[in-house]
């Protein structure tokens, strides 16, 4: 195969971080390169140096056998360079065509946007993307997080890039979505296109990948042929351990106690009669195919989205919620799916992001107390292995699964009793996965009550005591651990009954 990429000794850093020592990678022409790592290896930084986002502090990119300078993003598009961002990139009040086709739109004379052909070619690669319930003049900021994901690849399919990046694309898709795409991928590798692959998911690389490029603390650690190793190959050149199965437990004891029960709840967009209880030290599993209603489900428990009918009780005591702050003071705590959306302050420190919840624990006579605010910050640091270079870190700057644990951190200094965790995982590498499972387990050792919606059947079953099925907006079927298996789940996902 052609070489058609190589970049060289690449450095990079930022304030208190050093991101990238000495970096080297290849790309071949019709190949997919999966590059692996933790959060926090440097990964997605590499690939934004290559997509002109950041500019590296030294070394050589080559471009079909040619230096070449990517100073920003504009010249990586001359260079034919695609990204898909983990970060959606997409402009929320723009319409889909118009996302798919910025700064590229068809004109006519006097430059003036030629709308008509605009949306037929925004029709016609959403069809080729099986995107055909997704309208071009729908608003992207209307559209939900899995939709905006397949948008934001339709995005770059269709810009014929020569290289491709495509940075954890599948994490909030459905497995016809993730073939869809795969499909694609491997037409991309029929013309020449070398496709450079970020992902977490060790169950994808065999349907895709040709060679991984593993690095850890901002180094290359190895380069090899993917049908040449083993996923425990990997995992140890990832994280330097052996991870296999340590969150799989036998399960959490529950005392018993109810904390939270909804009866009959619906909301008019979705929900239609959903009746569930959660009890004290029980950890809950939702499942559910996309559009199921699992997360309309935790925004009306959470206040976030209005209910049309129902009840909710809390400790057996019917409560009224109307807004997030009248759940969070009923201990109510909700990790949105969109931790960087609805989640973090991302301008604002790791101390700021982790007390904001409950600043009065901190505070006497609304005076904050800035040494016991700061003692109990570096405990969660140290306690959920925060990777920062200090508390007073913008949050921004950290990798995700670590801007996770950030949010967990600030519940957990809410005193929250209830925890709903939307997609906990979602673009979290194999090593942060292993402590977020174990936080989940911890959480509910303590009596708390954990509420897991997740798209991961593994994850599904090896964290669940219990797992509630829904579709299309009520549930449709109740396993126990021992019941639970993925074609038990599936049937009740799809089939509804």
């Amino acid at each position: 195969m052609k070489k058609i990429l190589k970049m060289r000794g690449i450095c990079k850093s930022f304030p208190g971080v050093k991101a990238l020592d000495d970096v080297q990678m290849d790309v071949q022409s019709g190949e997919v390169h999966v590059l692996l790592g933790e959060n926090g290896a440097g990964k997605s930084t590499l690939m934004k140096i290559l997509a002109g986002v950041y500019r590296a502090d030294r070394g050589t990119i080559e471009i079909d056998g040619r230096q070449v300078q990517i100073r920003n993003t504009k010249e990586a598009k001359q260079h034919r360079v695609g990204i898909i961002f983990q970060e959606f990139n997409l402009i929320p009040h723009l319409t889909v065509a118009e996302n798919i086709f910025l700064g590229r739109e068809p004109r006519v004379l006097r430059g003036m946007v030629n709308i008509k052909r605009l949306i037929g070619d925004a029709e016609r690669v959403l069809r080729e993307m099986n995107l055909h319930h997704i309208s071009p003049r729908t608003l992207v900021q209307d559209l939900g997080v899995a939709e905006q994901q397949m948008v934001e690849i339709a995005k770059a399919l269709s810009t014929q890039s020569r290289i491709l990046i495509l940075d954890e694309p599948t994490a909030a898709l459905t497995e016809q979505e993730i073939e869809t795409l795969f499909d694609k991928v491997r037409d991309l590798k029929a013309k020449g296109v070398g496709v450079i692959y970020i992902s977490h998911r060790f169950e994808e690389f065999p349907h895709i990948a040709d060679r991984v490029t593993v690095m850890r603390d901002g180094c290359t650690v190895s380069t090899l042929n993917y049908s040449e190793t083993s996923d425990e190959e990997l995992i140890r050149l990832m994280v330097g351990r052996n991870l296999q199965n340590q969150w799989r437990a036998q399960g959490t004891p529950s005392d018993g106690k109810e904390l939270l029960r909804v009866t009959n709840l619906s909301t008019r967009s979705r929900l239609r009669e959903v009746s569930l209880h959660l009890n004290s030290g029980e950890i809950l599993g939702i499942a559910g195919l996309m559009g199921s209603g699992r997360t309309e489900l935790a925004r009306a428990i959470f206040g976030a989205d209005s209910i049309s009918g129902g009840d909710i009780f809390i400790r057996d005591k019917k409560v009224v919620i109307r807004s997030p702050k009248q759940a969070i003071d009923h201990g109510i705590c909700y990790l949105s799916e969109d931790r960087k959306k609805n989640g973090l302050a991302l301008n604002l420190s790791v101390r700021e992001n982790i007390t904001m919840a409950d600043m009065k624990a901190i505070s006497y006579k609304s005076v904050i107390n800035r040494r016991e605010e700061s003692a109990k910050v570096q405990s969660y640091i140290e306690q959920l292995k925060i990777k920062t270079p200090s508390a007073e870190q913008k949050v921004k700057y950290l990798s995700g699964g670590n801007q996770q644990k950030v949010v967990i951190a600030k519940w957990l200094h809410s005193k929250s009793q209830i925890f709903i965790f939307d997609e906990p995982t979602r673009g979290i590498d194999v090593g942060a996965k292993t402590e977020v499972y174990e936080l989940i387990r911890q959480l509910a050792r303590r009596g708390k009550a954990v509420m897991v919606i997740s798209s991961e059947m593994p994850e599904l079953l090896g964290l669940s005591d219990r797992i509630l099925v829904m579709n299309e907006g009520r549930l449709t079927g109740t396993l126990t651990r021992e019941q639970a298996t993925q074609e038990k789940i599936m049937h009740y996902a799809t089939l509804g009954i």
